[in-house]
């Protein structure tokens, strides 16, 4: 019987201690170690949608609990563009239309690459751009216009990246002040590729890894791009985080914004449908590792994008709208300024709900890091 009264006591004070341990794991796990930045340059919430309805298999926005939104206006436009809203993603600031990592009054701005490379954090740039088009430009250049292509290429000669993968050889090799600057990435340490991405095994050594598959913007997905965001992605993952090294990598899905800019429907959701398949390395990742925060978000939404109800007409020429049946629709061709979700995953996750200006987007990284 004592014994018996001895168990009960025990048992909760077991249940009660194992609680506290849970919690205290969690709570421990509130800093990430690692953050993956998805940027799906030109979705807006209609772009993401078109995931729901036109993906064979479920979609991985779906994996999200912490969700916000932000307002992506620029300094000086309601409606930005692409540099403005990666530089404020990239250095916590609003600027104008057109700027690459400086702020209003043209002065530069340090960038995250450079605020976490000088802290032995391995850093990552992949697009599917050209790697010296606003949106990855932004995370480790400086300049007063976006058109300046070659200054932004030396900028990421001179920079903390890592790892980078994208287009834009032109701008390294085919140079009007004649630099060939694949030969300076190599005197940088770089193991630079123009062909393909390789197989891990053959880069895994080296201290820094550059691939430039394309004279200037990667091919579309409809013109047999293949798996080139989800692998470069992963492969920056598997690349940076050796040794157990702390990292930051950016990974843009640029195309979707040009489906959007030519209003073609199918160019802009096979465009967002691959950028899905990246977040689902990058998800899959961060669920196995713990200690890494997922952002997904975008700058701006492009073309006014729709799931509309198709266009039908009866016998006697009249026109319905089919419920059953989505037409995608656009109202510009240009971008708009809608406010754009942000979706985020794992340690300090929760810190990106709510609605905020974009360039908090930065600030948030930086508190949830430490960095």
């Amino acid at each position: 019987m004592k014994l018996t009264k001895i168990m009960l006591a025990v048992v909760p004070l077991m249940l009660l201690s194992n609680t506290t341990n849970d919690a205290k794991a969690k709570e421990e796990n509130k800093t990430p170690k690692n953050v993956i930045l998805l940027i799906s340059d030109g979705t807006g919430l209609s772009q993401i949608s078109s995931a729901f309805y036109f993906k064979d298999s479920e979609p991985n926005y779906k994996r999200f609990q912490n969700i916000g939104l932000i307002k992506t206006s620029s300094s000086r436009q309601d409606v930005t563009d692409s540099a403005a809203g990666a530089t404020a993603f990239a250095c916590g600031v609003k600027t104008y239309n057109g700027a690459i990592g400086v702020a209003d009054d043209s002065t530069s701005v340090k960038n995250i690459v450079e605020r976490v490379s000088s802290k032995n954090i391995k850093t990552g740039m992949v697009a599917t751009s050209s790697i010296t088009h606003a949106t990855p430009a932004s995370f480790y250049a400086h300049a007063v216009s976006r058109s300046m292509n070659d200054d932004i290429a030396v900028d990421l000669l001179n920079s903390g990246v890592d790892y980078f993968a994208g287009g834009g050889l032109e701008h390294f090799n085919e140079r009007k002040d004649g630099r060939n600057l694949l030969k300076e990435l190599k005197k940088n340490k770089f193991k630079v590729d123009t062909v393909g991405l390789k197989d891990f095994s053959t880069i895994k050594s080296k201290r820094k890894v550059g691939y430039l598959l394309a004279k200037d913007a990667m091919p579309k997905m409809e013109e047999g791009r293949g798996n080139f965001l989800s692998d470069a992605t992963a492969q920056a993952i598997q690349f940076l985080s050796q040794d157990n090294a702390n990292f930051f990598i950016m990974s843009e899905g640029s195309q979707i914004d040009w489906g959007g800019h030519q209003n073609n429907s199918s160019y802009l959701i096979s465009e967002l449908i691959d950028f899905d398949e990246a977040i689902g390395k990058a998800l899959d990742f961060a669920e196995k590792d713990g200690n890494t925060l997922v952002i997904v978000t975008s700058d701006h939404e492009t073309g006014g994008f729709t799931l509309a109800a198709k266009k039908k007409k009866r016998e006697d020429g009249s026109e319905y709208s089919d419920y059953s049946e989505i037409e995608p629709t656009f109202s510009t061709g240009g971008h708009s300024a809608t406010l754009i979700p942000v979706f985020a995953y794992g340690p300090g996750s929760e810190v990106f709900s709510g609605v905020y200006e974009n360039n908090e987007i930065y600030d948030k990284i930086l508190k949830v890091t430490g960095w």
